[in-house]
């Protein structure tokens, strides 16, 4: 019988994308033959879908989908980046947003809906690509934006293929200006949300306890400079604004230009097209946001899995 050495292993592990023990099992069912033991583990993939599903997966792909006055964003999830780049993943992730435009980003309602020309919903075709890539896989999130008379702009910051990269922006405008006009306003405003990452929209939509939380911090730094009440009240408010210019999309400073409020470069566009244009909401989606990532030592695993 063959041999299952560490190097072994790991060359069925980058060619398959399959977990380490699945392709030492393989290995072994196949007497350390490469190709046998990618047919077994592709003969096994389905039934193995449900194993792989406790792995983190934090890589993966963001993708951008939009028609007419409604764009939608989703995050789709794999274990590695090299699963990422794959070109079955891709088609995958393009076609999950597909389905999320039908249902305005809607995330309960797109995992149950059919996905494309399959028979099946969205969480199945999932369920079907881990067996066939060999990785955990997730539909994480979606979000969706639509407008009654104006553009929903999509940005994808450093794109790996059309509408698809790691971070993801929508903008929404609603206006009667020309398209080709909001449009190009939309990007830079996107470009801009994908850069600075606002907290919120405008200073009403931020979360209390976010102000709360900042407010008690600055008071208990100004308490310890010993100035009176009165003039601490004053510092709070100079310093909640500035506060806000640093969090809040409107009252940030252009990423573009450097220099203009963002509620002022809207002002400025409107005032060039002759119409109103009101900032009627954004969304950015960046990839494995809020993931605990596990730091993995490759060669410790390898060798685990061929030792055990």
């Amino acid at each position: 019988m063959a041999k299952i050495t560490a190097a072994l292993v790991k060359e069925l592990r980058d060619k398959s994308g399959a977990g380490m023990m699945d392709c030492k099992n393989a290995l072994t069912e196949n007497d350390g033959d490469i190709e046998a033991s990618m047919d077994w583990l592709r003969q096994k993939g389905i039934s193995k879908a449900e194993k792989k599903s406790g792995r983190v997966a934090a890589e993966g792909l963001v993708a951008v989908a939009a028609k007419g006055d409604a764009a939608v964003a989703v995050e789709v999830n794999s274990e590695t980046d090299f699963v990422a780049r794959n070109d079955q993943f891709q088609a995958l992730v393009n076609g999950v947003a597909d389905v999320a435009l039908e249902n305005d980003g809607d995330y309960e309602a797109t995992k149950l809906s059919t996905y494309g020309g399959a028979s099946h919903d969205v969480e199945a075709e999932i369920r079907e690509a881990v067996g066939t890539i060999g990785e955990n896989m997730n539909f994480r999130r979606s979000v969706g934006l639509r407008v009654g008379n104006g553009v929903v702009s999509t940005y994808i910051h450093n794109a790996v293929a059309p509408g698809l990269g790691k971070l993801a922006v929508l903008v929404a405008l609603e206006s009667e200006a020309p398209t080709d006009q909001l449009e190009i306003l939309g990007k830079q405003l996107a470009m801009h949300v994908a850069a600075i990452n606002p907290q919120a929209m405008t200073v009403e939509d931020m979360s209390e306890d976010a102000v709360e939380r900042e407010k008690t911090i600055l008071i208990e730094q100004a308490r310890e400079s010993g100035k009176p009440d009165n003039i601490i009240e004053k510092m709070i408010v100079g310093r909640m604004n500035k506060f806000y210019q640093e969090v809040v999309f409107v009252e940030q400073t252009f990423v573009i230009d450097g220099e203009t409020k963002v509620s002022k470069v809207i002002e400025n566009a409107a005032k060039e097209a002759g119409t109103e244009i009101k900032l009627a909401g954004y969304a950015r989606l960046e990839l494995g946001e809020g993931i605990e990532k596990e730091e993995d030592d490759f060669a410790a695993e390898v060798a685990a899995a061929v030792s055990s």
